[in-house]
């Protein structure tokens, strides 16, 4: 009897952790391309330089593949610079030159973007409550900007390979300190998958593959290899059946 009794207790003493473990989880927060928008903060062709924590080669393409997500999927984008006139620089012609008619916003002094009344303006005036950002530097033009937005209600979408700082500790550092405000830290691919959700949809296959192609070569290759193999390809001996 003694050892049913000690068995029984045993049991009992896992039942809280086996109910706590049934409870729903938090929320699946989804990108809606129809409630989203992208912000450029302070991608500038001077800061561009100071970044360590990536290759210089795959940071020039994240910078210009999340500048490109606004034009992909047809949402709104706000552009702001900081001192674009001393040795921050100008934004990348080829993110300036994608939306000539956006608003362009150049800080003059401002280190938080939403301490600016002209940057705040422009991202109210979207009407979105999704928030895609990227920025250098990732632990105070990403994280001061992300922290503003959460603290007006905004849900942020940091993109993790657009922004980027001194070193990788930086980064980590800035990452956590965001994560724990509510802040959705995704890098490029995850937002464009669920901003599209079905590839069925449009923006869908037809556009989504020819533009992972330019920014995301690795995924775009498994298209070509596709298409070569279906239009040019013939099995080797031994293929067939595998």
């Amino acid at each position: 009897m003694a050892l049913l009794g000690n068995f029984v207790i045993a049991i009992l003493a896992l039942l809280p952790a086996a109910f706590a473990a049934l409870q729903p989880g938090p929320p699946f927060i989804r990108l809606d391309k129809n409630d989203a928008m992208v912000i450029v903060a302070d991608l500038q062709e001077g800061l561009y330089q100071i970044v360590r924590d990536f290759d210089s080669v795959v940071y020039r393409n994240s910078m210009i593949a999340h500048s490109a997500i606004a034009g992909l999927f047809d949402i709104p984008i706000v552009l702001t610079t900081s001192a674009e006139t001393g040795p921050n620089g100008l934004l990348p012609k080829e993110i300036s030159s994608m939306y000539p008619s956006a608003p362009l916003i150049r800080r003059n002094g401002e280190v938080d973007a939403w301490d600016n009344e002209e940057f705040r303006n422009a991202v109210r005036a979207q009407n979105k409550t999704q928030i895609i950002l990227g920025g250098i530097t990732t632990d105070v033009c990403t994280e001061f900007l992300a922290l503003s937005l959460r603290a007006e209600g905004y849900t942020v979408f940091a993109n993790t390979e657009a922004s980027g700082t001194f070193s990788e500790k930086l980064a980590e550092d800035a990452n956590r300190r965001m994560e724990d405000a509510g802040v959705i830290l995704q890098g490029m691919f995850a937002i464009v998958m669920d901003l599209m959700r079905d590839w069925r949809n449009t923006p869908g296959s037809l556009q989504v593959l020819p533009w992972l192609d330019t920014y995301l070569p690795a995924y775009g290759y498994v298209a070509r290899g596709h298409e070569a193999a279906v239009l040019n390809g013939t099995l080797a001996p031994g293929e067939e059946g595998l």
